[in-house]
């Protein structure tokens, strides 16, 4: 019976690999149909060499309609902070489809573009955008090309970016006499530099779009995100009519002011959306698809709703769920190889299922554990910019250089000790006495076969990335929704993964041996121990965004004002440290031990976490 059992679960792992694998090819065919507009639109990869050695990876969104004989506007798409090009597509997508040439960018020390010598570089280079305008504009070799209609766009600090790059080429045209390089730009989710000082140089026709329950509001003037009375957003329209000699007092959102020919257009929009996601909103995506019709004068034949954008990004959702399924059969599959086949053992029994005092310990520890996990973050993030202080500062640095993943790594160093703690206190003082043996947390090994699990992650990793490789290699998508994604990465990269998993570890192995030590009961579903683990996992970091938004809708201003960074970075960490749980239940089933799990997740999803985030590293 255990043959047939056997070969019964390989077959199962067989079919549910071949699902996963046909359901990332096709999900990846279609985003890519998607993304090229059908084949009217070559996608491609390049590199622009830019001063002090640095350098600037793009997407290049170029319709097939723009050719030498009829040149096409061009557009450079700049995210923000933390963001990878990948991240703005949808921008580049609406663009290029109606025939505009878009440039979307890796910035500064982001994706695969080098870091900047300058600390502030999206103020002083526009994250890169100003060394890509001034290719475009005086390069022979992007002959299909309007060099008098270049525009720039950009969200959050890549906004910051848009308005520094009119101001920069206006000073620019100031002194030569000449238009300035950047026909038109438009400001996303960034008002803060929207003062007299950068606004008097510009010669670009400005858009401005702001979410207005955007969290970093408290910063602007008035404290809040309404921009019809925002002096930011009055100073924008009124310099583009003081040529004329009027002036306004309330912005009218959604009112074009100004001149076009002349590049005193102003529009401002004020979305009813949070900071993070007003990028994904398709009100905002029209409002960036009418102004630059508008000021590049294009009759495209499609309305601004007509948007096909979020296609792609649910399609990247497919690929991403089907792509980290696929790991789990894949591991089942290799088990079955001789070296690996050392590491299979019975599954431990479960736990009595608990009543009593055991039920009431279980729960305390459970709210306990979130409650430390929720007051721990900002302290931890703020500890951070005191212990990495050359990341924290955006200086090109080997040693810990993830701003933002230092704090995550702090928080999880922390979090994972405190965990070890409260298992071992539950266990000395309760489950001791109450008949548990060390025996049924899966944790018994030696180091040979602590060796062999680590081979078998490894080669758990490699399959996974060398899936996303080939993915991106020939269809140029990767797993992606909304901020959350999977992305290629640099070769150094794997130096930050050696320099960073350890100390992540700590938190991964704590999870695996609570989770399957602690939270796997006699009687008890699979499906709601693993829900409950899950909750465990993540409930802490819940509850911050749950005070943070509740704090906001209340007032009017966040919780953590200065760390407001921080926390929108958890969008994008909680579901992951909701999944963990599932794939440390999966792969103790498979194994018996508790170590598969945390492996195997230690190096894929630490690897996601540093690939999708700011990196100071030395050019």
């Amino acid at each position: 019976m255990d043959v047939i059992h056997a070969e019964k679960q390989i077959n199962s792992s067989k079919r549910l690999l071949l699902i996963s694998l046909l359901v990332v090819l096709f999900a990846s065919l279609v985003a890519s149909f998607i993304q090229n507009s059908g084949g009217r639109v070559h996608v491609q990869d390049i590199k622009i060499p830019t001063h002090n050695g640095q350098w600037v990876v793009a997407d290049l969104y170029k319709p097939r309609s723009a050719t030498s004989k009829n040149p096409a506007p061009m557009v450079v798409v700049v995210p923000g902070f933390q963001r990878s090009k990948e991240a703005l597509s949808n921008v580049a997508i609406e663009l290029s489809r109606r025939g505009i040439v878009a440039i979307l960018i890796d910035p500064y020390a982001q994706g695969f573009s080098s870091a900047s010598m300058s600390r502030v570089a999206a103020t002083t280079e526009g994250y890169g955008m100003f060394a890509v305008v001034e290719y475009a504009a005086g390069t022979p070799n992007l002959n299909y090309i309007d060099k008098t209609r270049i525009g720039a766009t950009g969200h959050s600090a890549g906004g910051n970016a848009a308005i520094r790059g009119a101001s920069y080429f206006g000073r620019q045209a100031i002194e030569t006499g000449q238009p300035s390089k950047l026909h038109s730009v438009f400001v996303s989710g960034y008002v803060l530099s929207l003062s007299e000082e950068v606004l008097r140089d510009v010669r670009s026709n400005v858009g401005v779009s702001y979410a207005f329950y955007d969290e970093g509001a408290y910063r602007n003037e008035l404290k809040n995100g309404d921009m019809r009375h925002a002096p930011e957003a009055l100073r924008v329209v009124n310099s583009g009519l003081a040529a004329s000699g009027k002036s306004i007092g309330e912005v009218e959102i959604g009112r074009y002011y100004g001149n076009r020919d002349d590049r005193t257009l102003r529009v401002v929009h004020n979305e009813m959306i949070l900071h993070p996601f007003q990028p994904y909103i398709t009100e905002a995506t029209a409002n960036q698809i009418e102004y630059f019709e508008r000021v590049f004068e294009l009759e495209t034949g499609l309305s601004s709703d007509d948007q096909v954008w979020y296609w792609k990004e649910l399609l990247g959702l497919v690929s991403l769920i089907a792509a980290l399924v696929a790991v789990v059969p894949m591991g089942r599959l290799l088990l079955e190889i001789p070296y690996f086949r050392a590491l299979v053992h019975p599954v431990p029994p479960a736990l009595p299922r608990p009543s009593g005092k055991g039920r009431t310990l279980f729960w305390l520890m459970f709210v306990t554990g979130a409650l430390i996990a929720c007051f721990t973050y900002i302290p931890m993030a703020e500890l951070s910019q005191k212990l990495f202080v050359a990341a924290s500062s955006r200086q090109q640095t080997w040693f810990f250089p993830q701003r933002m993943n230092n704090a995550v790594m702090l928080w999880a160093l922390l979090n994972g000790s405190v965990g070890y703690l409260m298992f071992w206190l539950s266990y000395r003082f309760f489950g001791k006495k109450n008949g548990v043996q060390p025996q049924v947390w899966g944790a018994g090994t030696s180091r040979s076969e602590l060796f062999r699990t680590f081979i078998l992650a490894m080669a758990l990793f490699v399959f996974f990335f060398l899936l996303l490789f080939t993915i991106y290699y020939f269809l140029h998508v990767d797993y992606r929704f909304l901020f959350m994604g999977v992305r290629t990465f640099q070769p150094p990269l794997l130096v930050l993964l050696a320099m960073y998993v350890p100390f992540f570890f700590v938190f991964l192995l704590s999870n695996s041996l609570r989770i399957n030590g602690a939270m796997r009961f006699e009687g008890q579903a699979e499906w709601k121990s693993m829900l409950v683990g899950g909750f465990a996992n993540s409930l802490g970091l819940m509850l911050i965004v749950v005070i943070q938004y509740l704090t906001f809708a209340l007032t009017g201003t966040v919780y953590w004002t200065d760390g407001w960074l921080y926390v929108n970075l958890l969008f994008a960490v909680v579901p992951m440290m909701f999944v963990l749980p599932y794939f440390n239940r999966y792969f103790f089933r498979m194994t018996g031990r508790i170590y598969l799990g945390p492996m195997t997740t230690g190096l894929i999803f630490i690897m996601i976490l540093i690939s999708n985030t700011v990196i100071y590293l030395p050019l």
